[in-house]
């Protein structure tokens, strides 16, 4: 049996009366529209509802799923721990979930359960929703740092498992919109606030969910958007299934903003190759990369084949016997044989960093070695990722960086973001690098703060600043 009918709602703890205290009134538009949602789930009577929740559980690498049989929580930490909730679990469809991500290879699951309560992006929904109907068991997933696609691979998951255990189910994405809407607001104001709640309010609004692939992460990160990924995992629910959507209200008087959206299938629920929206937007991303890949200069050729050889079959490529494999018909620039320079490979996977790892200084005999061996360092030892798997390597965007001889500088004056990348060290041999032109990197105090970060470096140290040009190559 399909999902029944699905719900995108905010969490703020404000809109209930005992938290609020009156202040709820403000929001009053978003309040009448919650009961709305809750009478709609009520009239379904489904057996199990899904939420889908920005405070539960997190991981960079992994859907927690939360497991168990029942698990219970209150808004003591708002100050009204008499609004209590004590929710079952709906254990086989928990279980489904589960192993048909395990067999699709999508890291997602009840491991690493440490947050057992039930977290304000769960309970909130579950205020509302007990308002007028409580016979019903819990599934609670949490969101992931991976790309937007394996969040909405995980949405078509949920609905397949849902048609093989039959059970009747709402789907609710909770999530609040921008944080950044306005200047009077907690968290102050920048452009992208009100043009992301423009944006997904009127995606959502249409449910045209392949849009939802469309918003940048630099973008959505300037926008302190909250449940851009929960509403994804709700739309791959959908994949495939036309839908009647409908805006129910957005509200914005708080700074943060919040919008409710309903989403029904239509009358005839058929499939429709046209809302197969992860099979199109990979085809795309697909065709886009391949001619990436052949438009890509010599010095990303080598990266790719250093880095794509090793994570196939396991060893190094020889320089320069194997530069004859690169597609740059046989044009091999002097610099790469016989000048030295530090190099970064940065590699990106859907919009995502998948791996950077490079030198300040020289290393290798050559440019050539330099750049092959940081390719698979990138790919293999950055610790802040897994090894690229080579079911990865199609989906990879990888761009080279060449530094330029560092320069000393006096101050943060001297530095330019866009042009300039930026060393921070100090007496004791400590150093954070930042290369230039990053995106979501705005001005030079943001640049050198992240590059002190990196290298361990607290403000009230004394250290010293240089700067350095980079040629990035494509």
């Amino acid at each position: 049996m399909p999902i029944l009918a699905s719900f995108m709602v905010p969490h703020p703890p404000l809109i209930v009366p005992d938290i609020g205290g009156g202040r709820e009134t403000q929001v009053s538009e978003t309040i009448r529209s919650y009961d709305q949602v809750g009478q709609q789930i009520a009239k379904l009577a489904p057996e199990t509802i899904i939420i889908t929740s920005p405070h539960a559980i997190l991981y960079s690498d992994y859907f927690h799923i939360s497991p168990g049989k029942n698990a219970k929580g209150s808004f003591a930490m708002f100050r009204a721990p008499n609004v209590k909730f004590h929710q079952d679990y709906d254990e086989d469809l928990v279980d489904a979930i589960s192993d048909i991500a395990y067999k699709e290879g999508l890291p997602a699951g009840t491991m690493g359960d440490r947050e057992p309560e039930l977290d304000h992006g769960t309970m909130v929904p579950l205020y509302f929703i007990e308002k007028y109907y409580k016979d019903f068991k819990l599934v609670r997933i949490g969101l992931s740092g991976l790309p937007l696609v394996d969040h909405y691979k995980l949405g078509t998951f949920i609905a397949r498992a849902v048609e093989q255990t039959g059970r009747r189910v709402v789907f609710v994405a909770s999530g609040d919109l921008s944080h950044k809407l306005q200047e009077s607001g907690p968290y102050g104001f920048t452009k992208e606030g009100p043009e992301y709640d423009d944006r997904i309010m009127d995606v959502m609004g249409r449910a045209a969910f392949g849009e939802l692939f469309d918003f940048d992460e630099a973008f959505c990160d300037k926008a302190a958007e909250c449940g851009h990924r929960s509403f994804v995992i709700m739309a791959g629910a959908w994949d495939g299934r036309n839908v009647r959507a409908t805006r129910l209200s957005h509200q914005d008087v708080t700074g943060v903003g919040y919008g409710i959206c309903t989403f029904y299938p239509d009358a005839e629920n058929a499939l429709l190759p046209e809302r197969r929206f992860l099979k199109k937007y990979l085809s795309e991303k697909e065709e886009a990369l391949q001619k990436q890949k052949d438009s890509s200069d010599v010095y990303v050729q080598l990266a790719r084949l250093s880095l794509e050889t090793y994570v196939r079959e396991g060893y190094r490529i020889r320089i320069p016997e194997d530069l004859k494999k690169l597609e740059s018909g046989g044009f091999i620039p002097d610099e790469l044989l016989l000048e030295r320079a530090g190099a970064f490979v940065s590699i990106h996977k859907q919009g995502k960093l998948r791996g950077c790892i490079g030198t300040i200084s020289p290393t290798a005999q050559n440019l050539a070695k330099e750049i092959a061996q940081n390719a698979v360092s990138a790919a293999t030892r950055d610790p802040r990722f897994d090894p690229i798997r080579p079911e990865e390597l199609p989906w990879l965007e990888i761009n080279v960086d060449v530094l330029g001889e560092p320069e000393d500088i006096d101050s943060i004056s001297d530095l330019n973001v866009k042009c300039y990348g930026v060393i921070v060290s100090t007496r004791d041999g400590r150093r954070g690098l930042l290369l230039p032109d990053i995106d979501g990197v705005d001005d030079e105090e943001q640049q050198v703060a992240i590059a002190m970060s990196k290298g361990g470096i607290q403000p009230h140290e004394d250290y010293f600043l240089q700067r350095f040009e980079v040629v990035r190559h494509w």
